[in-house]
């Protein structure tokens, strides 16, 4: 099975072979490197940029407004910050336009902890993107849904970004990418550079097909009636380990898109369990799940057995490069077990 990395490569592909996709740019995205995560190796429409993000989310705009297509990316997003400003002004660009002008265009990151990348390589950045109006955001904790979420993201008419946990990049998928050989070695030797010289290298695309993961739409993991948990990316199988190793009876959650994100689905779960927390890495300042709890005790009160809960990342400036200052600074598998306990045990 396909690693996130080669999915996400596969529906770039798959884009601007049949979606229209015009340009793949970034900081070493194109050849010979292919991305620092390898995510764009071999694409046809993929060149490198300056090192300078402005540059990159402003071309991105320029382009999508002269009705091109294209996937813009920051290499980490701890240097997305600096482009706050334009990433507004592509959001509110259809709306302020009275839907004459749209974007359709995609920036994808990648985010989080995980790698042991220190203080400027571990950011998360799911709840700033969350403050952004008009941007659809998503972040998938599969391969399969890493594919089909970018192709969805390919095919939307507005600014799309598409958040790459990295510490899952180099995780196998237990289910097959529609088209990809069911060999790992066959469809690394397909798709995957060598090492050394690749100026003559050509990746052999398998056929791949079209499969769309609606933006929107969650999508449950695990069905339980003991209490609900709703996470995304590198955390969510985090989650699902976590509800195992307790033996408890949890239904688990991949909410996958953030924005618009599926309340029904959230919804008729709390109904069912009485009981939900919220895991992510952000800092716990303004959190997202910090939302989802607002909205939960707004609309579910008298449904709740216990008050719902969020476990995320602490609200320091970094991550540490050690290893315990990391695991310190973000969930872990232990810290979300013992909320998960702690939840369930709760007292009406």
């Amino acid at each position: 099975m396909a690693n996130m990395a080669q999915a996400i490569r596969m529906a770039l592909h798959y884009a601007e072979e049949n979606l229209g996709v015009t340009d793949i740019f970034g900081e070493d995205v194109g050849a010979p490197l292919g991305g620092v995560f390898t995510a764009t190796q071999g694409l046809k429409t993929a060149w490198n940029t300056p090192l300078d993000e402005r540059g990159i989310i402003g071309t991105a705009m320029g382009l999508a407004m002269a009705g091109a297509r294209p996937v813009a990316e920051i290499q980490f997003c701890d240097y997305i910050y600096n482009t706050i400003d334009l990433l507004k002004l592509a959001g509110n660009t259809c709306w302020a336009s009275i839907g004459q002008w749209n974007l359709p265009m995609v920036v994808m990151t990648p985010v989080g902890s995980g790698i042991r990348g220190s203080i400027y390589h571990s950011h998360s950045f799911d709840a700033t993107a969350t403050h952004i109006p008009g941007w659809k955001i998503v972040m998938p904790s599969t391969p399969l849904d890493a594919y089909g979420l970018m192709i969805s993201a390919c095919r939307d008419k507005n600014p799309v970004m598409f958040l790459k946990p990295k510490a899952l990049l180099r995780i196998r998928g237990e289910e097959q990418i529609p088209g990809e050989p069911g060999d790992d070695k066959v469809l690394s030797k397909m798709i995957d550079a060598p090492l050394g010289d690749r100026s003559k290298w050509k990746p052999q695309w398998p056929e791949l097909t079209a499969y769309a993961v609606p933006i929107g739409k969650a999508k449950i993991v695990k069905t339980g009636g003991q209490l609900t948990v709703v996470s995304y990316g590198r955390t969510l199988p985090l989650c699902v380990k976590a509800a195992a190793d307790a033996g408890l009876d949890a239904e688990i959650i991949d909410l996958r898109s953030l924005w618009p994100y599926d309340w029904e689905c959230i919804k008729e779960s709390v109904k069912k369990t009485g009981r939900v927390l919220f895991v992510n890495e952000d800092t716990e300042v303004t959190n997202f799940g910090e939302h989802l709890v607002r909205r939960t005790v707004e609309e579910l009160f008298y449904e709740l057995l216990a008050p719902p809960r969020l476990v995320a990342g602490k609200f320091v400036p970094g991550i540490g490069l050690a290893d315990a200052l990391e695991m310190a600074s973000v969930p872990q598998l232990k810290d979300i077990g013992e909320a998960m306990q702690q939840l369930a045990a709760e007292a009406p």
